[in-house]
């Protein structure tokens, strides 16, 4: 029989929370879904789009006898989220989260949950430049990667129901130990959005005299830096978050970076092609 729950609560009704209720909705997974979060102006905006069906008054009362808690918030507010919210969750509850950091977070939110509630860490590999309830879509996740993130205190039946909620939504589920979801995500995730959001700053007040740099730009510019329109309050807290991991990363960017700089320095065109071609071979291997 498929999971489904009597009442879901998404804490964080934006692209990824507003996409998640809509696959519950269209699946028949939730008898009701009530949204909670900062802004009174978006949950109106859930509530009148049909996102939602409720409308909280705060997280607290928002989670009172919800089945399944969603984390959907910028992850920089979900160890206060948990710590106001903890105590008054029900006995069997079901806490999951969409934050693209683990690792040491996890381990502080399960140590912020009383017993009998259950946490399933998640991070649903979707998204769009573009954010807000007003672009949320059940159709984001569908052939999409979501990362699973359970530790040894991961209740089975718990992480089976999660699992089953991503699988309805399309995406493809993997499991991963917290530790090396950050490492991996560092890499090609949190230091390229740094790396668009730079190109962007790099560029942004450059002018010919008469026009800005940025009118000439063509599509690979447009492609490059796509993603630097991204929510800035977001990516402040997710490279906050996993700092030391983005750090190290952004270390072996400046490496290459500086790698291609010297050949063209030394006008070393032959390592110049060689390194384009490493770069060029592996991104085609991506299709």
């Amino acid at each position: 029989m498929p999971v489904h729950f009597n009442k879901v609560t998404i804490i964080g009704v934006g692209l990824i929370g507003g996409s998640l209720a809509k696959v519950l909705k269209a699946k028949n997974l939730a008898s009701s879904i009530t949204g909670a979060g900062r802004s009174r102006e978006t949950l109106e905006l859930a509530l009148r789009l049909g996102v939602i069906d409720h409308m909280g008054q705060g997280p607290v009362h928002a989670v009172e006898n919800a089945d399944l808690v969603v984390l959907a918030s910028p992850v920089g507010t979900f160890e206060s989220v948990v710590r106001e919210i903890g105590p008054h969750l029900k006995k069997g509850a079901i806490l999951t989260d969409v934050g693209s950091v683990k690792g040491e977070l996890v381990r502080r939110i399960e140590a912020l949950l009383p017993a009998g509630v259950h946490f399933v860490p998640g991070h649903p590999i979707a998204g769009k430049e573009k954010f807000g309830v007003s672009e949320a879509t059940e159709m984001l996740f569908q052939g999409a990667k979501c990362i699973l993130t359970p530790t040894k205190n991961t209740d089975a039946a718990a992480l089976k129901a999660v699992t089953e909620v991503w699988t309805a939504a399309g995406a493809n589920v993997l499991v991963m130990d917290p530790e090396l979801h950050d490492k991996i995500f560092a890499a090609v995730s949190h230091m390229p959005h740094i790396a668009a959001f730079a190109m962007m700053c790099a560029i942004a007040e450059l002018n010919t005299g008469t026009e800005d740099y940025m009118n000439f730009s063509g599509a690979g510019f447009k492609d490059f830096t796509r993603i630097a329109a991204s929510s800035p309050e977001i990516w402040r807290d997710i490279c906050l978050m996993n700092r030391e991991n983005v750090v190290q990363m952004l270390d072996r960017y400046l490496f290459s970076l500086n790698r291609f700089k010297r050949e063209l320095v030394t006008d070393d065109g032959k390592r110049l092609e060689k390194h384009l071609k490493i770069a060029s071979d592996a991104r085609r291997g991506l299709g």
